[in-house]
């Protein structure tokens, strides 16, 4: 129903100081406000309408479509009310269309312009507020007691595994936490983003869309694809510690930049040149979008832009057959009388992690054990892959808040609270890691992966020999070819693509000099899951693994070495520095006891190479 508001009357003896006529009495006129963009009144038996109100979100114009009619005449035009030479060439233009007096009109313009302003202003006001559908609602008492009892569950991450299937999610369980994980770090001074690749159908969208569902809608910020300056002129605020998710990486190829800045920097800015709406001329002026964010993104591409992958955790879908036969069977499941109890169930659960991302705090993290942790350090790009295995230990003691201690710090008269990292937390994040950021060995072929697993043991033996860490034995091809029987041509074959998957690194010396190698390896050769080297727990001292920060993946510390390269040429060790004495039950041949049978092949080819 349309609302009606009375039309001020104007002033019997006021002239109008523009058009210089003198004002008629006017009747009283009624408007019909049937909407922001369609306002209605009659005055004098001249029916008018407006349209374009609401674009009026400045009160240095009026600027509207006004049409006016009397029976079967009308006059329509678009006109900004507060320009005399607009409102003078409308009632000129009306006067002669209607057959009416020109001062009538000008009189109907005076009273419509004093109608419309308090709309105006209304509208003003209400586009400065907040944006009501995105104000999280006041939690009620059951929702509050709902969140808290899951956020005080003590095996928190098993239970989000569970309710991501519950709500539909089969077989992702370690995706599933690691997203979900990714998304509360949106309350972290340094949020991860996440990738989900996969073939199409395969489930990607199915599982981003669940992790979102979970998250409270004022948090999150979703689109399917955007331009390349959009992200410029969002609101100041409307991203900060939000999650930003966008259905398909192709979408926002074009804004690739700017969500690379974003994630970086932390905010945007851009200067942007438009009009001065007083003086008309032009002007430049600052737009600038606050972070962090929390970037949720989905593909299906092989080929990503390597500056977007490197910052981001990449989920794979399980693409396996099996997994394909449990998702048909929840698919049929879900149209029994089980599947409708899973359904109604499923809002209890959304209802149980919306409450409880509501209840988080965005507190300090403090890890005591930072120190103590290591990682890879040959590539470069294991610079921002540290940066994500520290974000996804803070996520997972942010998540645990409310089973921790808040402790409270003062800097400089600053009250900072925060809470520590346990144990517990960088066990869950190391093995969420090799998960997410590790390799697997499958992508070795076996031949090659038979040599790594000789090479890892005759290198764990020699470092327990002499009580040093295994990224501080170095090794030449001669001693590999000796250890393992192998030729020149199969050790080359075998060394050079360890070397080029960073199992192995490579070191050079000057020229005419050989090459010496270090182990980089240091996980299981008989686990085909993704692991990832150079990862210790909290509080493993170098003595109870045997293995010292810099053997995790890291330059060995030898006389003369420098750093490893990938291929690349740098320093060297003497081969005869090299201990060659591996323990008795390591199942390797002593290169000693093959010395002669060398000298009487010296191109290697009595060797005993590995059966393929």
């Amino acid at each position: 129903m349309p609302r009606s508001t009375r039309l001020p009357p104007a002033a019997s003896c006021a002239t109008d100081p523009v058009l210089s006529v003198p004002l008629a009495s006017p009747a009283a006129a009624v408007a019909e406000v049937f909407g922001d963009d369609d306002i209605r009144f009659t005055r004098h038996g001249r029916a008018y309408r407006v349209r374009g109100l609401s674009r009026n979100l400045s009160a240095q114009s009026l600027k509207v479509t006004l049409r006016v009619s009397v029976d079967e005449h009308l006059h329509l035009d678009t006109l900004d009310l507060y320009q005399a030479r607009a409102r003078h060439a409308f009632a000129k233009g009306a006067a002669v269309e209607l057959g009416v007096a020109e001062e009538g009109i000008a009189g109907d313009l005076s009273a419509l312009v004093l109608a419309l302003e308090p709309l105006q202003e209304a509208a003003i006001r209400g586009a400065l507020q907040p944006d009501a559908t995105k104000v999280e609602k006041a939690l009620s008492a059951a929702d509050e007691a709902a969140g808290l009892a899951l956020l005080g569950d003590a095996d928190l991450a098993s239970r989000i595994v569970a309710d991501v299937e519950a709500i539909g999610v089969v077989g992702e369980g370690d995706n599933a936490l690691v997203g979900y994980l990714a998304m509360v770090s949106r309350l972290l001074d340094k949020p991860l983003a996440i990738l989900i690749q996969s073939t199409s159908a395969a489930g990607k969208s199915t599982l981003m869309d669940a992790l979102l569902s979970l998250m409270p809608e004022s948090q999150r910020v979703q689109y399917s694809a955007m331009t390349g300056q959009s992200l410029f002129y969002l609101g100041e605020g409307d991203l900060r510690h939000k999650i930003l998710a966008i259905a398909e990486e192709e979408g926002v190829r074009q804004a690739a930049y700017a969500l690379k800045l974003l994630q970086s920097q932390g905010e945007l800015t851009i200067a942007s040149t438009g009009k001065d709406p007083q003086t008309g001329k032009l002007v430049t002026a600052e737009y600038r979008v606050e972070g962090p964010v929390m970037l949720c993104l989905t593909t299906t591409a092989i080929d990503i832009d390597e500056e977007l992958l490197n910052r981001c955790l990449v989920l794979t879908i399980n693409e396996s057959a099996a997994q394909t036969a449990a998702i048909q069977a929840r698919q049929r499941q879900a149209r029994t009388l089980a599947g409708l109890q899973t359904r109604v169930r499923s809002d209890h659960i959304l209802s149980a992690h919306r409450a409880a991302q509501t209840l988080l705090r965005p507190l300090a993290v403090v890890n005591p054990f930072a120190e103590s942790l290591t990682f890879a350090s040959d590539r470069v790009r294991l610079r921002r892959d540290h940066v994500k295995y520290l974000a996804l230990i803070d996520a997972i003691a942010l998540l645990h808040q409310h089973q921790r201690t808040v402790k409270q710090i003062d800097v400089d008269g600053v009250a900072v609270a925060y809470i520590e990292v346990t144990a517990t937390d960088i066990a869950l994040a190391n093995r969420l890691a090799h998960a997410v950021l590790g390799r697997s060995l499958d992508e070795l072929p076996p031949q090659t992966r038979r040599v790594l697993a000789g090479l890892d043991a005759w290198v764990s033996a020699q470092a327990a020999l002499l009580s040093i860490s295994r990224a501080a034995v170095p090794f030449t091809r001669r001693h590999v070819r000796a250890v393992l029987g192998l030729s020149d041509t199969q050790l080359r074959v075998h060394l050079d693509r360890l070397v080029q998957l960073d199992y192995v690194a490579q070191h050079g010396g000057k020229p005419g000099q050989r090459f010496t190698y270090s182990l980089l390896f240091d996980g299981d050769t008989h686990s085909d899951v993704p692991q990832v080297m150079g990862l210790s727990e909290a509080g493993e001292s170098a003595t109870s693994r045997g293995k010292t920060a810099t053997s995790r993946g890291s330059e060995p510390n030898l006389a003369g070495a420098s750093r490893p390269v990938r291929g690349g040429v740098a320093g060297r060790l003497r081969g005869g520095q090299v201990p060659l004495k591996p323990k008795p039950d390591e199942g390797l041949r002593d290169p000693d006891a093959n010395k002669a049978k060398h000298a009487r092949s010296r191109n290697g080819a009595t060797s005993r190479a590995l059966a393929p």
